[in-house]
C-alpha cells in the first residue's frame, strides 16, 4: 500500500509513475511505512501502539463519562445547604437571634388573620436579611395551613427589574405562581395599570394575607425623566392599594436594601403612606461566620474538610463586609474544586483558589453592565487603593488618575462632582463604600473610598475591557504614585 503524497510529492502524477518516472523515493517509504507496521505488530510497546491504547482511553463518550461521575461518591453530600438562597431549619441561622425576634413578632399578626406592618430592612450584603424573612415567612405560611388562612409570600428581586412595569408584571407572575394560576396580562404591550389591575385580582382572588418582599429595592431606579425613582412609586402603590381597598387581603411590604439611606430617596407620599418599621442588620465578625459555615459542613460527607477549610473561608468573608453568602459560596466552590481534580479532601489550597474564583466572578457580575465612563472611574479609585497601605482612595487622586485615563484613551472627561456621583452610585453594587474626610480645620472635604474586593481583582477584571486594556497598567501604577506623593 502505498501511502498519501504530500503537497510537495503531487507534482509526480500517476502518468508519470507508469512511464517509469524516478519514484524510488516513493519505494524506500513504502518499505519504511511497512516495516514499521510491522514492527508495531509485533512490539505492544512500540509509539504506535500507545497512540492507539491513548485513543481507546479517550474515546469515552459523553454518556459514559456522565455516569462515571454519577457513580463517583464525591465530597459534597448536599449541594442545597451550600446555596445561600436556601432556607435553612431555625437552628442554623446564627448571630441574628435579635433580628429574628424583630421580624417574628411584628409579621406573626397574619396568624391571626391581620394586617401585618410594613418592614425596612437594611444592612450590607449577606448579612441575614433574606434568610431571615423567608425563614419567618415560611413558617408562618406553614402555620396558615393549619388554620385555614391562605397566606402567601410573594418574593422579587429588584436588581433585574429596570422599569416599574416590569416589576410589577413580576409581582404579579410570583402572585399567580404562588397561587398556582396564570396570570392573564403580557409582561409588554400593555399599560401599567393593567398589570396593577391583575396583580390585584390574583391576590384578592386567593389570599387572605400576603407579604410582598422587595428585595435590593434601591437596585429599581426606573426612567431618569421621573421626579421619584421606581422604588418609591412601587412602594406608594402596594401601600395606597392596602389602604383603599384595592387589595382586600392583608398585604405586608418588606423592603430589603443595602443601602442605609435607600430610604432618604423615597418621595414624602410613599414614606407617610409606606411608614415601616425599622431593622437593622450589622456585618458578621469571623466567629459569628465560622458558627454559621460549621452548621453547614454536614452538606460535605464525613471527615473529608481539612480543619483549616472553614476558619479560612470565615476569615476570607469577615475581609468584606462580613458577608455570609461569600463564605457560603467559598465552601461550595472549593468543595467542587477538590472533586473536580479528584482530591479526597477540601483542603486550604481549594478554599485559596475559590477564594480567587469567587472575588473574580462578583466582579465581573458588577462590571459586565456598567458604562465605560463607570469603568473609568472604577479602574482609577482602584488604582490608588492597590497602592495605599490601608487598600483606600481618596477621590481627589481617583479623579486625576481618571482625568490620565480618559485623555490615554481620548474618551469624553466628566467634571470631578459627576465623577464623586458615579463612585457613589457604585456603593449599591457592595462593591466600593466610602466615608467623608478632611485634611484638616483649613482645608477642603473629600471622600476617602474603599473596596469589598481586592483592588487588584477589580484591576484585573477591568483591563478585560479592550479600551482600558490599551492603558499599560505599568503607566498608570507610575501616574498614581506621583499623585499620592503629591498628596502628603
Amino acid at each position: 500500500m502505498v501511502p498519501d503524497m504530500g503537497a510537495e510529492d503531487s507534482e509526480n502524477s500517476p502518468a508519470d509513475l507508469e512511464q517509469g518516472g524516478d519514484d524510488s523515493s516513493t519505494d524506500d517509504e513504502t518499505t519504511q511505512v511497512d516495516l514499521a507496521s510491522s514492527s508495531s505488530d509485533s512490539d505492544p510497546n512500540s509509539a504506535h501502539s500507545q497512540t492507539t491504547e491513548s485513543d481507546a482511553n479517550t474515546s469515552q463518550s459523553i454518556e459514559e463519562m456522565l455516569l462515571e461521575f454519577d457513580e463517583q461518591e464525591g465530597l459534597i453530600r448536599d449541594r442545597s445547604l451550600l446555596d445561600p438562597n436556601y432556607v435553612v431549619e431555625e437552628d442554623r441561622i446564627v448571630g441574628r437571634d435579635e433580628q429574628l425576634q424583630e421580624v417574628t413578632k411584628m409579621l406573626r399578626v397574619a396568624l391571626g388573620d391581620n394586617r401585618p406592618p410594613n418592614l425596612f430592612l437594611y444592612g450590607p450584603s449577606g448579612t441575614g436579611k433574606s434568610l431571615i424573612t423567608k425563614a419567618v415567612c415560611h413558617n408562618i405560611s406553614r402555620i396558615c395551613e393549619t388554620r385555614d388562612i391562605q397566606f402567601g409570600t410573594i418574593e422579587v428581586n429588584c436588581q433585574d427589574l429596570d422599569t416599574l412595569g416590569v416589576a410589577v408584571y413580576e409581582l404579579a407572575s410570583q402572585a399567580a405562581d404562588e397561587a398556582g394560576v396564570e396570570i392573564d396580562v403580557p409582561k409588554h404591550g400593555v399599560a401599567t395599570k393593567e398589570k396593577w389591575d391583575e396583580l390585584y385580582r390574583i391576590v384578592n382572588e386567593n389570599f387572605d394575607s400576603v407579604v410582598f418582599v422587595l428585595d435590593e429595592l434601591d437596585m429599581l431606579v426606573g426612567r431618569r425623566d421621573k421626579q421619584d425613582p421606581a422604588f418609591s412609586r412601587l412602594l406608594y402603590q402596594l401601600s395606597r392599594a392596602g389602604a383603599n381597598d384595592e387589595l382586600t387581603a392583608y398585604i405586608s411590604v418588606v423592603a430589603i436594601s443595602n443601602d442605609a439611606r435607600m430610604m432618604e430617596s423615597v418621595g414624602s407620599r410613599a414614606l407617610s403612606s409606606f411608614t415601616p418599621e425599622d431593622v437593622h442588620f450589622d456585618d458578621y465578625d469571623a466567629n459569628q461566620l465560622q458558627s454559621i459555615l460549621r452548621r453547614r459542613q454536614d452538606a460535605f460527607h464525613d471527615d473529608v474538610l481539612d480543619g483549616d477549610v472553614i476558619p479560612l473561608a470565615a476569615a476570607f468573608a469577615a475581609q468584606t463586609h462580613g458577608d455570609a453568602r461569600k463564605a457560603i459560596d467559598l465552601m461550595r466552590v472549593a468543595g467542587e474544586l477538590a472533586e473536580r481534580e479528584g482530591d479526597d479532601r477540601v483542603r486550604e489550597e481549594h478554599v485559596r483558589e475559590a477564594q480567587d474564583k469567587v472575588e473574580k466572578n462578583r466582579v465581573l457580575e458588577v462590571v459586565r453592565g456598567i458604562s465605560t465612563q463607570k469603568k473609568l472611574c472604577l479602574y482609577a479609585t482602584a488604582a490608588v487603593a492597590a497602592q495605599t497601605d490601608d487598600g483606600s482612595a481618596r477621590s481627589t487622586t481617583g479623579y486625576r488618575v481618571y482625568q490620565f485615563l480618559t485623555d490615554s484613551i481620548d474618551a469624553d472627561q466628566y467634571h470631578q462632582e459627576t465623577y464623586v456621583n458615579k463612585m457613589k452610585e457604585l456603593t449599591t453594587y457592595s462593591l466600593v463604600d466610602f466615608e467623608r474626610r478632611s485634611h484638616g480645620p483649613s482645608s477642603g472635604m473629600f471622600l476617602e473610598f474603599q473596596f469589598g474586593e481586592r483592588p487588584e481583582t477589580i484591576l484585573e477584571t477591568l483591563r478585560e475591557d479592550s479600551r482600558i486594556d490599551v492603558v499599560s497598567p505599568e503607566e498608570v501604577e507610575s501616574v498614581v504614585k506621583a499623585q499620592i506623593r503629591n498628596e502628603t
